[in-house]
């Protein structure tokens, strides 16, 4: 069983939307720019290290890439059974698995940056990793600290982020010393993320994560804040709120997924710090990070390699397996309907129409046979929502 996570702040890099000019998923950049009213393929190729730092920018950047890298792998008809994010990825898993519209995950995500930057500026913080220390300890370190100080990230076995005011983390970090912690890091944020700092962004917030509605979804999302999967739209308004000023449990949610029978991990996004983390939590497990282009053959190779093979018949290679199969995915917002004399088993040539949703043509980007329509007559569906199953070959 395969389940699909998504970055936090920090993983952007520079030039990291540079591989991707030329793929078609970047035309989600443009649609982001578009709602966002920033050029956010600027940032994606232009801006350097020290841009991409202001959190406006890491998040909004993050997100767009990890929503791309996605819209790349669904076109090669790989889906997940439950997904998950890191801080900032909850969003982006939100967004994917069809939560929250492009749109709304958009603008949800530039208001939480800028929510996050100004209680920033408001209540100074830091935060600092604490590295091989229980995570009981590590709270025993805040505890002795004696100051503003908390655990705002249980990340994996031996590696927990504390946050609060610069003079809290400093002696929580030599409280942690004291009782036996390897090394303990400090992280260039420019706030005290997922504590009682964030409470104003919290309350800023709340009414835009409303108004977004969430929706009920047939993906499960793994949620930050009680660490259990969450299929139902009006559950998110208050654990969306809550994740701003409550510690991420990421160690527990890789944990909740593990336990639903999840043995594959692939993050979709910059960087690859959640698979270190999913390899270090899930004894067995397979992990790989997707960030490139060039990364998408790897990925359909490892998906066929943890396929086991038909009885009676040889074992697949590479994208031989997958490259047979293909989602045609809705090019917008609305309510769908399917062409009427279309059924299971239909031949469909490149550009032919399947349906429509609302104003707007579904048509296939592939040629092959018409296994089933996902979606349902009447359904409404968000954009880059799955409409139907090809057979390519």
């Amino acid at each position: 069983m395969l389940a699909f996570t998504f970055p936090g702040q920090g993983s952007q890099r520079p030039g990291m939307g540079r591989p991707w000019q030329a793929h078609d998923s970047w035309e989600l950049v443009d649609e982001a720019s578009d709602v966002a009213g920033r050029d956010v393929g600027a940032l994606l190729c232009d801006a350097d290290a020290d841009e991409l730092k202001d959190t406006r920018n890491a998040q909004l950047t993050t997100f767009v890439s990890s929503l791309m890298v996605l819209d790349a792998v669904q076109r090669l008809g790989i889906e997940a059974s439950f997904s998950a994010g890191h801080s900032l990825g909850e969003y982006t898993a939100l967004t994917a698995t069809g939560a929250l519209g492009f749109d709304d995950g958009v603008r949800l995500v530039c208001e939480r940056a800028a929510a996050m930057h100004d209680a920033g500026l408001a209540r100074p913080g830091t935060m600092a990793a604490v590295l091989g220390l229980d995570d009981d300890q590590v709270g025993v370190a805040c505890d002795l600290a004696d100051a503003d100080v908390w655990v705002a990230n249980y990340n994996a076995p031996g590696q927990v982020v504390i946050a609060g005011s610069p003079e809290g983390v400093d002696a929580a970090s030599a409280k942690a010393k004291d009782l036996g912690a390897k090394r303990v890091m400090s992280l260039q944020v420019s706030g005290a993320f997922h504590t009682p700092f964030m409470t104003a962004a919290r309350d800023r917030l709340r009414d835009a994560i409303a108004s977004a509605a969430p929706r009920d979804t047939d993906v499960p999302v793994v949620s930050n804040v009680d660490a259990k999967a969450h299929d139902r739209g009006d559950e998110w308004s208050s654990l969306l709120s809550a994740q701003l000023s409550s510690p991420v449990r990421w160690r527990q949610s890789l944990i909740t997924l593990s336990a639903a029978g999840v043995t594959d991990f692939a993050e979709l996004g910059p960087g690859g710090v959640l698979t270190g983390m999913a390899k270090r939590t899930v004894d067995g497990c397979r992990t790989i990070s997707v960030a490139t282009p060039e990364e998408l053959d790897k990925l359909l190779e490892w998906v066929d390699a943890g396929t086991p093979a038909p009885a009676g018949t040889a074992h697949l290679d590479g994208e031989h397996l997958f490259a047979a199969e293909r989602l045609v995915v809705s090019p917008a917002a609305g309510i769908f309907t399917p062409v009427a004399e279309l059924a299971e088993g239909a031949m469909i040539d490149v550009g032919s129409v399947i349906g429509h949703v609302g104003d707007h043509e579904v048509r296939s980007p592939f040629a092959g046979v018409l296994q089933s329509y996902i979606a349902v007559d009447t359904e409404r569906v968000t954009m880059r929502q799955p409409i139907a199953w090809l057979r390519t070959h």
